[in-house]
């Protein structure tokens, strides 16, 4: 199941890998799909939902990372 904003991108043939892996066994997974579109869901629940981004929101998306933008405050 996607949640894509009218974008028509087939996950059935996805191929997910584990973008890493936390102490705590947590996981994202990442696939490169159709058209530049990247998808994104948790990797303890590969049937649960999935986040798809434009090419050009994922490359916000990772600046926003790289600039740490999600960091954690300490």
């Amino acid at each position: 199941m996607g949640m894509n904003s009218g974008a028509n991108i087939d996950l059935a043939t996805a191929v997910w890998q584990r973008a890493g892996e936390s102490a705590d066994g947590e996981s994202v997974e990442v696939a490169m799909l159709a058209e530049g579109h990247v998808g994104l869901r948790d990797g303890k629940d590969p049937d649960g939902p999935a986040l798809i981004f434009t090419p050009s929101e994922w490359t916000a998306f990772v600046a926003g990372v790289q600039d740490g933008e999600f960091d954690r405050p300490e």
